[in-house]
Order: structure tokens, then C-alpha cells, then sequence
């Protein structure tokens, strides 16, 4: 069994993985009420946070230790001093119990996370079916990164696409705090946007030919700034879901159009959506459909693991057994690099 440690960003999490029956137990401890004080993640802080919830967590574990055979934690990419805290907390684990450590990258792993329903229905075969499904085109959608990737039939990543600036997630959330809502505020957006007209507000998409296949989303904020500029506040509260429909619009129409560029380009046997924005239930049904128009199967991370988790962390120290062991931070590690 597996036991793994994820400390990337703002979220303290746990999970033990059992290959024969799949997660055995998980826990994320969650620091996004503290963060939402100063309107972003702080590193200082988070990373204070984790040097309180790991040990509390490990708690939790202390009864499964003598079954677990391997150790995994997040290497990168993400916040040094938040990594530091789970790379630590794992060498100290690997020293007292003998257990080997594996490093694990972070996008891989939401990469794999897609798969985690399939392994929970038929354990003993899901090798054999995620080798028909190879080929597989990933779309990891994040607060900190926005990547296509293709999954090789030898589980090699290449990164397709991916942004020349912001990420989506982060779109949404700064997006969020121009329109005065609180963080974290890509969910906000939906909501407010799930009650207003995408027609009443048209932004721009970054990159709009069909031959890049790269994104862009730094030029959607300012476009939705100098907007804000011409309105009063009483006006954009009024038009605040027309304005939420329209910004969260530009997002997706971006997203859905490369992935279909990208699937038209290449030859895939599957396509899989994961990372925080793979909450968003319009994003999830539109390239849910653009995936079946090409006849392809699509794999969504269940909600509880498209945020940060352990979970897919050791899934996919389970699933790669041959990367790379080393468990030094790498904060600015890219998928293809792993």
C-alpha cells in the first residue's frame, strides 16, 4: 500500500492506496477560509498551516503505517515553502520506518486522477483497460496552470498546448475580485453567471486562431477591467450575473475550442478533464460533448479530487512506478520535464 503527502499549495492532504482495492482512506485539511482574509493564497502562511495539519493528519494514519509498503509526496510543481513541509514530513517517515519514497509531480498526477474511477470498478483489470483508452489527450485546468497533454501508450506526457500567460483558474479568481467577490471566486462566478446572458457582454478569447493551439487569458482581464471602468457600482451589481455569464463564457468557448483543435490534430483513444476549474459544471458538459461528437469516451476527476489531494498522488506513484524517485522541491517542474 501506498501513503502519500500533498502540500503544493493551500491544502494539507493524506491517502493511502491500496492497489488492490483503491483508496482505503483520505483526509484534506483546507486553509481557504484563512486565505480568503488577504484575497489569495499566502505562502508564509500556508506554509505555517501545514507544519500544524500534517502531523494532525498523520494521526489519523498512525494505524495503517506497519501495512503501508511505499511512501509518495508531492515534488512540484507549486509553493516552495508549502512543498518543503510535505517533503520534509515524508523523509522524516521514510527514516523511521525504512519504507522507500517516491517524488511525484503534481500536474502528472492530475493527469492519472481521471482514471481513478475506473481503477474503484474493477481493480484487478484496469490496467488492461486503461491500455485500450492509450493514446489520451488531458486537460489539466487549473488556479496555477492550463495544459493539454498526450498521455503515450508507454504513459509518456507531451504537452500539446498549454497558456502564454495566466491560467484559467486564475482568470476566474482575479476576474472574481474585480466584480468585488470574495476568494477563492471561480465558483462565485458560475453561480452568478448560471442566472444571467452571455450575450449581454462579449469578451474577448486569447489566441483565437484555430491553428494555435495555445491560450491566452491575461487580455480577458483587462477587457473585463476597462468594462468595470465605465460602470458605477449600483450598475454592476445590477448587471453582475450578465457580467459573470460573459466573462465565464470567454473562458470556456477558449478552452473547448483548442481541445477540439487539438483533438482534430491528433490522434487520441480518450480525453480527461482534471485540475480545480474541472468543477465547473458548463466547462464539464461542453467539452464533455465536444469529446463525444469525435466519438472518444470522456474521463472526469471526480469533484472531491479536482482540487489539490493525496489521493491521485498516490495513484499515480502507483501508476508510474518507473519516474523518478528524487523528492527535492521543484516548484517550476512542467509535466514534459518530469
Amino acid at each position: 500500500m501506498i501513503l502519500a503527502i500533498e502540500s503544493s499549495c493551500d491544502e494539507s492532504a493524506l491517502a493511502l492506496f491500496d492497489p488492490a482495492r483503491g483508496i482505503v482512506r483520505e483526509l484534506v485539511s483546507t486553509q481557504a477560509a484563512e486565505h480568503e482574509k488577504y484575497g489569495g493564497v499566502v505562502p508564509e502562511l500556508a506554509s505555517r498551516m501545514h507544519l500544524s495539519a500534517l502531523p494532525w493528519l498523520l494521526e489519523e494514519f498512525k494505524g495503517d503505517l506497519p501495512a503501508v509498503t511505499r511512501l509518495a509526496v508531492t515534488r512540484g510543481p507549486g509553493l516552495l515553502p508549502c512543498l518543503s513541509m510535505g517533503v520534509t514530513l515524508a523523509r522524516a517517515l521514510a527514516l523511521a520506518t525504512g519504507r522507500p519514497l517516491v517524488g511525484v509531480n503534481h500536474l502528472r498526477a492530475h493527469v492519472h486522477s481521471v482514471f481513478l474511477p475506473l481503477h474503484a470498478q474493477e481493480p484487478s483489470g484496469f490496467l488492461v483497460a486503461r491500455a485500450a483508452l492509450l493514446p489520451h489527450l488531458g486537460i489539466v485546468i487549473s488556479g496555477g496552470n492550463t495544459l493539454l497533454v498526450r498521455l503515450g501508450e508507454d504513459l509518456s506526457i507531451r504537452v500539446v498546448a498549454r497558456t502564454v500567460d495566466d491560467a484559467a483558474g486564475e482568470a476566474f479568481d482575479k476576474g472574481a475580485k474585480l466584480l468585488g467577490l470574495p476568494y477563492p471566486g471561480g465558483a462565485l462566478i458560475e453561480r452568478h453567471a448560471a442566472q444571467g446572458d452571455v450575450a449581454k457582454f462579449v469578451f474577448p478569447r486569447g489566441i483565437p486562431e484555430k491553428a494555435d493551439l495555445r491560450l491566452s487569458f491575461s487580455g480577458l482581464k483587462t477587457a473585463l477591467r476597462y468594462q468595470l471602468e465605465k460602470m458605477d457600482d449600483a450598475q454592476v451589481r445590477a448587471a453582475l450575473p450578465d457580467l459573470c455569464a460573459g466573462y465565464q463564457h470567454a473562458i470556456i468557448e477558449q478552452l473547448v475550442a483548442k481541445v477540439g483543435a487539438a483533438l482534430d490534430r491528433g490522434t487520441y483513444r480518450s480525453v480527461g478533464l482534471s485540475g480545480g476549474v474541472a468543477n465547473n459544471r458548463t466547462l464539464r458538459t461542453r467539452l464533455t460533448n465536444a469529446a463525444a461528437q469525435r466519438g472518444l469516451p470522456m474521463f472526469l476527476a471526480e469533484p472531491k479530487h479536482c482540487g489539490d489531494n493525496a489521493a491521485m498522488i498516490a495513484f499515480a506513484a502507483w501508476s508510474e512506478p518507473d519516474r523518478p524517485s528524487d523528492v527535492a522541491p521543484a516548484p517550476s517542474l512542467t509535466v514534459d520535464q518530469a
